[in-house]
């Protein structure tokens, strides 16, 4: 759920407005007025990088100590999950493959562009690799080791499938609770977000007009983001109805009720009453399968928040005159899904995931805040990119629930 859906239209098309005559010059006193927009540009990525890591252990802790609640139906869960990872990675391998085929990202975009030598920053990240795996919970935490600390949280939240009821459930309560309370805070944070767009696009404007953001990368950028997002949409998922005997075109067309929820909401949560509604009212989905499917697909499977965070993370550091090499890139489509995966109704998810894996390598936020205004638009596309896939695939675990179901009879029959 992203509470950007709660932020009235008028009040972003303010803050934009604000921003873009903010930042012309227009106004008298302009260097107070810029220095306002840095202050808050800053202290809302301060923040957005205070809360970021907890929220990320904490997502990813609890949806997978919740996973128990379909212990009757752990078939169908395996199932869920296999689908999930096998979509969530081909998108991010799209993103990936779109990204190096159109090369948006200028070493120049904002005159940030590190002057260490390739060599040394490769170095740097050989090192950072190596040191993904903390000695102590308390160092992934105080090192902002991003991927050290998903690592801890899928040990623990994978480690407590296997305890008792009563203590697996005392453990997802307490990453439950904790989560809500980091939640709340990100709630409070994310308040200032019409603010913060002021400052950035402020900021924006200045750089443009000092030529020193080119638009032209920028928009290749944003192409690709959009991109891998519709080339998800529009050939794996309905490859993967073919697949089952489905037609794409006939599905779409009658869940797009729930689509479109998705889209103007900016909420998989918001879409999935609806989708439900209109799966089990208009296919033949066994009503148990959607039940379960469903809602585990909410919460785990983001296929275009994975796009969006491999083409961000390798957009900006290459801004920034990193550059990784044909295994780093690999890594980083299993690093996509799974923080994409364990995305779980995090508010702007994508873009504190993206925030916090390029914090956590030391690089500059500053193209981030260029990166918001927009983010705002994409992000409603990828709700409704996500639904779509959610609803895909549990239309394949149905399809393949009936197929098992034929094939046992049939041998019951011989």
């Amino acid at each position: 759920m992203c509470i950007l859906k709660k932020v009235k239209p008028y009040t972003m098309a303010l803050a934009i407005t604000g921003g873009l005559i903010a930042g012309s010059g227009i106004l008298p006193g302009h260097n107070i007025i810029l220095g306002t927009a840095d202050f808050i540009a800053e202290l809302f990525m301060r923040l957005l990088k205070l809360v970021s890591l907890p929220i990320i252990f904490l997502s990813i802790a609890t949806t997978i100590s919740g996973l128990e609640k379909y212990d009757d139906l752990k078939k169908t869960g395996s199932q869920v999950l296999g689908y999930t990872i096998s979509t969530t990675v081909c998108a991010a391998t799209i993103a990936l493959l779109l990204f190096l085929i159109i090369d948006p990202a200028n070493p120049n975009l904002v005159n940030l562009a590190t002057e260490t030598a390739p060599s040394e920053q490769g170095m740097r990240y050989i090192d950072y690799l190596l040191n993904v795996v903390p000695s102590n919970v308390i160092q992934a935490f105080a090192d902002n080791n991003v991927i050290g600390t998903l690592l801890i949280a899928v040990g623990i939240g994978v480690s407590s499938l296997s305890l008792p009821g009563d203590k697996r459930q005392t453990l997802h309560q307490l990453f439950s609770s904790l989560y809500a309370a980091v939640f709340q805070v990100t709630e409070w944070i994310l308040k200032l977000v019409p603010v913060a767009i002021w400052g950035f696009t402020a900021q924006f404007v200045q750089s443009v007009m000092s030529q020193s953001l080119q638009l032209d990368t920028l928009s290749l950028y944003l192409f690709c983001v959009v991109g891998a997002n519709i080339l998800q949409a529009i050939v794996v998922l309905p490859l993967l109805l073919k697949r089952k005997g489905l037609d794409p075109m006939v599905i779409f067309k009658k869940m797009l009720p729930a689509l479109q929820v998705a889209f103007w909401s900016k909420s998989s949560s918001a879409a999935l009453p609806v989708a439900l509604k209109h799966l089990k009212c208009n296919t033949d989905i066994d009503h148990k399968v959607a039940s379960i499917s469903m809602p585990l697909c909410i919460s785990i499977n983001m296929n275009g928040c994975a796009a969006f965070i491999l083409t961000t993370v390798f957009f900006v550091s290459k801004c920034h005159g990193i550059f990784f090499s044909a295994p780093e890139m690999l890594i980083w489509i299993l690093i996509s899904t799974l923080t994409a995966v364990g995305n779980a109704g995090v508010p702007m998810g994508c873009y504190f995931l993206s925030c916090a894996l390029l914090s956590s390598m030391g690089v500059s936020l500053q193209i981030m805040g260029f990166i918001l205004p927009f983010y705002v638009m994409i992000d409603m596309l990828e709700s409704a990119i996500n639904v779509w896939s959610d609803i895909c695939v549990t239309l394949a675990v149905n399809a393949d629930n009936e197929m098992a179901h034929d094939l046992e009879a049939s041998e019951i029959t011989a």
